[in-house]
């Protein structure tokens, strides 16, 4: 009897260079713009057209003029830009980056809670992060990121009820800094939520003149001590306002500390730690394994290959409406 021996397949490592030079002339000829979220690797901020917080891409997507987009971010983000550019191919380096929060929302379950309120009787708008399915967004009144949601609370009128949904924390949060009284969907981020509040409290301990910047997503007993809370443009905002170098812990996706750096080096960015539900032991885990799965690699063989590509959807055109009285209007 013969034995067969298979060996492992041989993984070649590509140098992060060639792949962005890659990129970069794969753009030109496939007529291609790259938008990237603040939470994907640096390096990919660094090859995109445009790089931001959930807003400001929302609002770059209208502005670009290839017929093509590649959008490095997570699900809801490609639908995002399929939904203000139907026209556009939209792609997507890896369409299994999902979101949490998203997750935590099913429209069945939204629309069959929507229909129990109005059946109680209560005269409710249905306010939604930006962080939904695009069928979610179809549901709802309103639309907001954490750089607009004040503005837009403040334009929901003062005799209806509001359904915030799927944030539990950031709805919190709104509820203090607009006195407006909401209903919370109890959802939350898996990276917001394993922040160590012992970790912190010790890290401002060994840091004493530090500044403390969350995102308000994060939950109460860290936006209690922290500083500075606001949605990661608000943070590049005040971070490249302060010149004297100063010691920054940043509570939020550990991968915006690139742009932090980029905006203003003259600082020291420490990120705050995270609690593995493993083993309960903190480390540096605040990275979303979801915006994780886009790499150099995937931006590549998506421009390569026009593939994976968000499809146009039905519901899309309803999310079209609430999107763009929300966020463009």
């Amino acid at each position: 009897m013969s034995l067969k021996i298979f060996s492992a397949p041989v993984v070649v490592e590509e140098d992060p260079l060639d792949l962005m030079d890659e990129i970069d002339a794969l753009k030109k000829e496939k007529d291609a713009t790259i938008l990237a979220h603040f939470y994907v690797d640096g390096e990919i901020q660094d090859i995109a057209d445009f790089a931001g917080d959930s807003l400001k891409l929302a609002r770059d997507a209208t502005r670009v003029t290839t017929s093509t987009i590649v959008f490095a971010g997570v699900h809801f983000m490609g639908e995002s830009a399929k939904i203000m550019n139907p026209k556009k191919r939209v792609l997507m380096p890896d369409l299994l980056a999902g979101c949490s929060l998203a997750d935590s929302c099913p429209p069945a379950q939204l629309a069959a809670f929507q229909a129990q309120l109005r059946a109680q009787g209560r005269d409710f708008q249905t306010v939604a992060y930006i962080n939904t399915s695009a069928a979610v967004k179809s549901l709802c009144d309103w639309i907001v990121t954490s750089g607009n949601a004040r503005e837009i609370i403040d334009r929901v009128p003062k005799d209806k009820e509001i359904l915030f949904v799927p944030d539990q924390h950031l709805g919190r949060y709104l509820v203090e800094i607009t006195g407006r009284k909401m209903i919370l969907w109890p959802g939350s981020c898996m990276v917001h939520e394993i922040f160590s509040i012992q970790d912190l409290i010790h890290a401002k301990k060994n840091n004493p003149r530090s500044i403390v910047i969350a995102h308000p997503e994060c939950p109460q007993n860290i936006l209690e001590i922290s500083d500075v809370v606001g949605g990661t443009e608000k943070m590049r905002q005040y971070v490249m306002a302060l010149k004297e170098p100063t010691t920054f812990l940043v509570a939020t996706e550990a991968a915006m500390i690139h742009p932090l750096t980029k905006a203003a080096p003259q600082h020291t960015y420490l990120p705050v730690p995270g609690i593995m539900a493993s083993s309960g032991e903190t480390c540096a885990c605040n990275r979303c394994p979801h915006m994780a799965r886009n790499t150099l690699h995937k931006v590549r063989d998506c421009l390569r290959d026009g593939r994976p590509e968000i499809e146009w959807k039905d519901y899309f055109q309803q999310a079209r409406a609430v999107l763009d009285k929300s966020l463009l209007q």
